[in-house]
């Protein structure tokens, strides 16, 4: 893992001049995220946010240039991205952290929401990640990632869902990936395999209510959407209203339910 790990950061210190270009076809499904997210803020009055993994510092520009009164931190362990965002995207080097997602530098219930954008497939323990991120957390966390189960042609991915639901996804994964675990791309750096869905029991755990928006392009098919029919997936773990009454949608019949997880 530790290899790992390294391959990853010396990917990221080797690209971090065209970090962005390289992920432009990440940029339609984050930038939807983001302004989901963002609507959000002040339905739920959010005085802080973090975003876990802000590589270049995308996502903490945007929520600084609609929300100015928002206090926005940034977290992310590659030093040489954490230099492209002060210096391409004028992020206050006071606004940015170095640190790892697993091991969050920050008190408990420390920020009002926290997010993180195309992260998660980049870590052999997600689900650390996703802990930490509800541990710092107060009322909402939001995560924009890929979803395995909505990728490839429909018999595989019915097969995807059949291996993880059956617990052989990991043994299945192992082979295709030749005991690696993971995959390595000159666009993507080293990657495994991970769905927003992987994410889902942690989450509802924490929050009264869990929203599954879509994020790539994709119609609803099936009653299966967003699980089936979509790339990517944004999850909005709500736990509570920062101040004020609850929000009026919280209050929906339309809850998602528990039997629309793999």
């Amino acid at each position: 893992m530790a290899d790992a790990a390294e391959i990853q950061r010396q990917y990221y210190t080797a690209t971090a001049a065209s970090y962005e270009q390289l992920h432009m076809g990440e940029q339609g499904e984050h930038d939807a995220a983001l302004r989901f997210i963002s609507s959000l803020v002040a339905q739920f009055d959010l005085r802080s946010l973090l975003d876990v993994g802000c590589g270049t510092g995308r996502g903490v520009k945007y929520f600084l240039e609609h929300h100015p009164a928002l206090h926005v931190r940034g977290v992310e362990p590659v030093r040489a991205l954490l230099d492209r965002a002060v210096h391409t995207h004028g992020i206050p080097r006071s606004m940015i952290d170095c640190g790892m997602g697993q091991s969050l530098p920050y008190g408990d219930a420390s920020f009002d929401a926290v997010c993180a954008f195309g992260i998660l497939h980049h870590v052999a323990d997600p689900d650390a990640v996703v802990r930490e991120m509800l541990r710092v957390a107060r009322a909402a966390v939001f995560i924009s990632d890929g979803n395995r189960f909505g990728q490839g042609s429909w018999f595989g991915r019915i097969t995807k869902l059949a291996l993880y639901r059956m617990r052989l996804w990991p043994l299945a994964n192992y082979l295709k990936t030749r005991g690696r675990g993971y995959t390595i791309t000159a666009g993507d750096g080293l990657a495994y395999s991970y769905s927003v869905f992987d994410s889902f029991d942690r989450l509802a755990a924490w929050a009264e209510q869990v929203l599954l928006i879509p994020t790539g392009s994709a119609t609803a098919t099936s009653w299966y959407h967003p699980l089936l029919t979509t790339p990517s997936v944004l999850a909005c773990a709500v736990r509570q209203p920062v101040s004020g009454g609850r929000a009026d949608w919280l209050r929906s019949p339309l809850r998602q339910s528990s039997t629309d997880r793999p």
